[in-house]
């Protein structure tokens, strides 16, 4: 393979620090959302209203945009994966074409991202029956 120079150092960086940015700005989002939601809990407070329980798990739920079930994202990561692996699959073949070195290497990229897949895809059906017995033990008491 040819040396690596200043542009391609440059471009791992730039990718990195996007990475980077998308992963802050998703907690500084979160961040806002509980911020108003204590604001609107406060001012209820200041207010003089009475607040139940009730009314407290829907205004909380109303700012959740995803469902707090982690076995559906699981599920969901590892419907992603797998689709992902085969891809890595199809590719390390072309890839093979151009570089003989970077097919065996791409063929294991897709074995460790289907191993992943796979992976979240068990947690998921493990996930799925602790939510299960959570939800027994909730109707019991």
């Amino acid at each position: 393979m040819e040396e690596i120079g200043v542009g391609a150092g440059l471009a791992g960086a730039a990718f990195w620090m996007f990475i980077a940015s998308v992963v802050v700005a998703g907690v500084w989002d979160k961040v806002k959302k509980r911020e108003v939601q204590h604001e609107t809990l406060r001012r209820l407070v200041e207010s003089g209203q009475t607040i139940d329980e009730a009314v407290v798990d829907k205004l909380l739920a109303l700012s959740d945009e995803k469902s707090n079930r982690v076995d559906e994202d699981l599920r969901v990561t590892g419907l992603w994966l797998l689709p992902v692996s085969a891809g890595f699959v199809v590719f390390s073949f072309f890839m093979q074409q151009v570089e003989a070195e970077l097919g065996p290497i791409l063929l294991g990229v897709a074995g460790l991202t289907g191993a992943i897949g796979l992976g979240a895809l068990v947690a998921a059906k493990v996930a799925e029956g602790w939510s299960k017995d959570k939800k027994s033990r909730s109707q019991t008491l």
